[in-house]
């Protein structure tokens, strides 16, 4: 059975399921920035979304996202919201597990859930859906956000970000603080690294 600490299980879906609840991040569109964002650095690409939880970041790449993720009730939980989206188990064996077939991966809040060895490590694995010319986005929180999950293992900033990127064949195109400067990662829990990758 996964520890409280865990993202394998129905208490973390539950947790992350929580954080959406409040009605004034639903009125003042909370999601709006990230949505942009996400939009603009993918463009019209198909984007394999490793980590999905419960399918925030699908919602702003659909319809041209699938997801992934080793939480089953998460999983559920996209579906149930019109998402495609697979467990790590099931995907291999699914109708989108295509080789060349994604102009893009998406990695957000994955990286510093695990050693990042650990991270390259999962990435790997789904290195022959992306097409040649592929794009990757890893995003991690800043300070604050860090510090605001138990189940947060390793701090990654840009650096440790483009490491990985490195070491899974991506050369860095662009490395940011969002939506905010950087200092606020201090205090602001949603301001993230996110780093820009393309295939070398």
């Amino acid at each position: 059975m996964p520890s409280q600490d865990s993202t394998a299980g129905q208490d973390y879906t539950d947790r992350l399921r929580g954080l959406e609840q409040p009605m004034w991040k639903r009125v003042l569109d909370v999601q709006r920035p990230y949505r942009w964002n996400l939009r603009r650095l993918f463009g019209d690409r198909e984007v394999l979304d490793i980590g999905c939880g419960l399918g925030r970041c699908l919602a702003h790449l659909a319809p041209r996202g699938v997801g992934v993720d080793h939480n089953p009730h998460s999983i559920a939980e996209c579906r149930e919201r019109g998402m495609t989206a697979y467990t790590t188990t099931e995907f291999p064996d699914s109708e989108h597990a295509v080789p060349g077939r994604y102009g893009g991966m998406l990695a957000a809040h994955l990286v510093e859930h695990m050693p990042h060895a650990q991270a390259v490590e999962i990435l790997t694995g789904y290195l022959d859906y992306l097409a040649p010319d592929a794009r990757l986005v890893l995003i991690c929180p800043q300070e604050a956000g860090y510090k605001s999950d138990a189940t947060h293992v390793e701090y990654a900033d840009l650096d440790a970000l483009t490491d990985v990127a490195g070491q899974l064949g991506f050369t860095p195109v662009k490395r940011s603080s969002f939506p905010l400067p950087r200092p606020a990662g201090k205090v602001f829990k949603y301001n993230e690294f996110v780093l820009v990758a393309d295939r070398s």
